[in-house]
């Protein structure tokens, strides 16, 4: 097919998009932490940008996209992009440039191991911040993201995942979790440790997060037509109506509406809706929002408050849980007349076996993340050492990692 100068227009701009999130990612999370470690967030994810960015020029969308070898991991013909098409396509995007293809996707491998920084924020060295993010794409996030998306045994198998409910929000959450217990609670866990230095910059963060996440879905579609509109349409009623849930299950709990509520919903519903935008409907995407609020709330209730797991900004629910329900209501919810190359949900073909199929992608992913970081990070701590000694979390990572605050006293 030839390339389609609106199509690839329409990703220039999603690919834009979508490494817009990257920095509301930063702001967002420096906003919910104690001022004391709001900038080592921040460090971490505009570094985190630019590293990842060359790990997936030199070899990350070779791995992911090149070759299939044995339904693995991709060849190594495409390193350094080298041979990827800029004036022709590749076979996952038709209208596209290839390299514009590659860029998008870029972005996605960018971001999901940055999703971890909130469950070890305050406490984890930057060293092992700089050796995990490199570690962890190459032997969870790479392989993961052929399985599902390049051509690998779980796409063989029949799983499918629009926009990263499994490759990106199922391994991040349940890596997180992992994370978390390796590194162990802060000092002084509690409530006192745990209120937001910065709300308006968090609520700022969470709205370029929600505005980029419509390039994120959108752009999923690899194209600017009726899929993409659908996908944008199911992003927004999806997070919506998260966040409303959110918002009333908060009130009558605590007794008073608060914003971290209503930004921190929104991007449990984001998240839960990423891996079905391309495949429901808008009146699905409602009901699925409702529901991944009460899971995400509930789930921050169980890991955090009841089993004491210091996940710092509850990246496990938030992420986590809301990539696995809504993974699994592509079984239920999917439509052909949607997407006519998705799956069929139970809903419409009488039979469980896609919720079954995407059970399996789901649970594989799992297992690989919280196993594979419990290991690497297992390593990293016997090497360069993981946690920060008690005097430096005290004092702070903004201080004792990057001797730099983040706001001055001077007038």
């Amino acid at each position: 097919m030839a390339i389609d100068t609106g199509d690839t227009t329409w990703m220039f701009l999603s690919t834009g998009l979508v490494m817009l999130m990257i920095a509301g990612l930063g702001f967002f999370e420096a906003g919910l932490l104690r001022l004391k470690n709001s900038l080592s967030v921040i460090m971490q994810t505009l570094t985190g940008l630019a590293l990842l960015s060359t790990l997936w020029f030199i070899i990350g969308f070779s791995l992911v996209f090149a070759p299939d070898v044995s339904g693995v991991i991709g060849d190594l013909s495409w390193v350094f992009f080298d041979n990827v098409p800029f004036s022709d396509s590749v076979k996952w995007a038709p209208t596209i440039p290839g390299v514009t293809f590659a860029t998008f996707q870029m972005m996605f491998a960018v971001i999901t191991p940055l999703l971890i920084t909130g469950a070890f924020a305050e406490r984890m060295r930057w060293s092992a911040f700089f050796i995990f993010v490199i570690v962890w794409s190459l032997v969870i996030y790479y392989p993961l993201a052929h399985w599902v998306w390049g051509g690998g045994w779980l796409s063989q198998l029949g799983v499918f995942d629009f926009a990263g409910g499994i490759v990106i929000h199922t391994s991040a959450g349940l890596a997180s979790i992992a994370a978390a217990l390796v590194l162990g609670r802060r000092k002084n866990y509690g409530p006192q440790i745990m209120v937001p230095h910065n709300i308006p910059l968090a609520a700022i963060g969470g709205s370029i997060l929600w505005f980029g996440w419509f390039g994120f879905n959108g752009g999923s579609a690899l194209a600017s037509g009726a899929l993409a509109a659908n996908a944008m349409l199911v992003t927004q009623i999806g997070a919506s109506t998260c966040a409303i849930t959110w918002v009333l299950i908060s009130w009558k709990r605590t007794g008073k509406p608060t914003v971290t509520a209503v930004i921190n919903g929104g991007i449990c519903g984001l998240a839960g809706v990423t891996p079905a935008a391309g495949f429901i409907s808008g009146q699905h995407g409602f009901i699925l929002g409702i529901v991944l609020g009460f899971a995400s709330y509930y789930g921050i209730v169980l890991l955090k408050e009841r089993l004491k797991i210091d996940d710092a900004l509850d990246v496990g629910s938030i992420h986590g849980i809301t990539g696995i329900v809504g993974s699994l209501a592509i079984g239920i919810f999917a439509s052909q007349s949607i997407n006519p190359a998705g799956p069929v949900g139970w809903l419409y073909s009488g039979s469980p076996m896609q919720l079954i199929i995407q059970g399996v992608g789901v649970g594989v992913a799992a297992l690989m993340a919280f196993v594979g970081t419990i290991v690497i990070m297992k390593i990293i701590d016997y090497t360069v050492g993981l946690k920060v000694n008690e005097d430096e979390e005290d004092l702070g990572l903004d201080i004792s990692q990057h001797a730099e605050a983040g706001y001055s006293d001077n007038k």
